[in-house]
């Protein structure tokens, strides 16, 4: 029977549920292989992946996974570098298309959350980040953050009974969008240091030099340069943070951009300089973060 790639929980297969083997995995409907821990592909996006004890650079906290994409092994030894290809594209598509990600653990994985046999279904996750590492033994491997979607969504499948009786109203939401309310943990941000950014800079974008012009006045993003969380760690200051419109927001974050020593713009596709980060004199940018950013896209 052909895999049909499915995003979200698979009828019949419970959070929680036992497998015996990767077998039963497949022929359950939740992973698409008998090896490979992740199930995916660039164009579709990945649906599901398998914690067993691959990559010793795992990290396993329970709701907060940092998992390491696959590639560049023979006999278990890394011996070249991982690229965003194949299931690692398709972790990085589930991640800008905020596609779930069931999550699986083996009995191999050394993790307190895995089970003593076999295999279990622990539930969605979302990809929400994902780095280029690089290992003590020189190779560079693909890593993403993927943090647990709560257990407390609960999908409300019909309208509100204000206004019932009243057969207008009662035909606008016959065919009602779903909706979820979620339960989620984020990071409590500075707002000064949003305050700041966006006043210095005048809401323009220090890459391509434009701003958004919206009804309500001009917009744009904070983007922090190293990391927030677990496992970057950068702080939420001034010196760690970029004023971005969104297309050079999503570039950067994704690696597209990087920024040298020199705070050149470098196109990470062709290696060019496309221009210089349009600086500011009350905004000083600490080059260890700039640094720390580069060396998650490049060797």
């Amino acid at each position: 029977m052909a895999y049909i790639r499915t995003f979200g929980e698979i009828p019949g297969n419970p959070e929680g549920t036992p497998y015996v083997s990767r077998k039963a995995l497949r022929l359950a409907g939740l992973h698409a292989h008998n090896q490979n821990g992740i199930s995916g592909t660039e164009d579709e996006g990945a649906d599901a992946i398998v914690l067993n004890g691959g990559y010793s650079d795992d990290r396993d906290e329970g709701d907060i996974i940092i998992y390491t994409g696959h590639g560049g092994q023979e006999d278990r030894r890394q011996v070249a570098d991982q690229e965003l290809i194949e299931g690692n594209a398709g972790l990085a598509r589930s991640q800008m298309e905020r596609l779930p990600v069931r999550v699986i653990r083996g009995y191999k994985a050394k993790s307190k959350f895995s089970p003593t046999k076999g295999y279990r279904y622990d539930g969605l996750y979302r990809v929400v980040r994902h780095w280029f590492k690089k290992r003590d033994d020189g190779f560079r491997v693909l890593q993403f953050r993927l943090e647990k979607i709560t257990d407390a969504e609960t999908l409300l499948d019909r309208p509100q009974d204000i206004g019932a009786d009243d057969p207008e109203l009662k035909s606008a939401t016959a065919d009602p969008v779903s909706r979820t309310e979620r339960v989620t943990r984020q990071l409590n941000r500075k707002a000064s240091v949003v305050r700041n950014i966006k006043k210095w800079h005048n809401n323009v974008c220090q890459v391509c030099h434009t701003t958004i012009e919206l009804p309500g006045g001009p917009a744009s993003e904070v983007a922090h340069i190293q990391g927030l969380g677990e496992p970057h760690n950068g702080p939420d200051r001034e010196e760690n943070a970029l004023c971005l419109c969104p297309n050079d927001h999503l570039r950067f974050d994704y690696g597209a951009i990087y920024l040298t020593d020199d705070l050149k713009v470098i196109d990470a596709k062709t290696g060019q300089a496309i221009g210089a980060l349009r600086t500011h004199p009350k905004h000083s940018i600490d080059l260890r973060y700039v640094r720390q950013h580069r060396s998650y896209w490049t060797k």
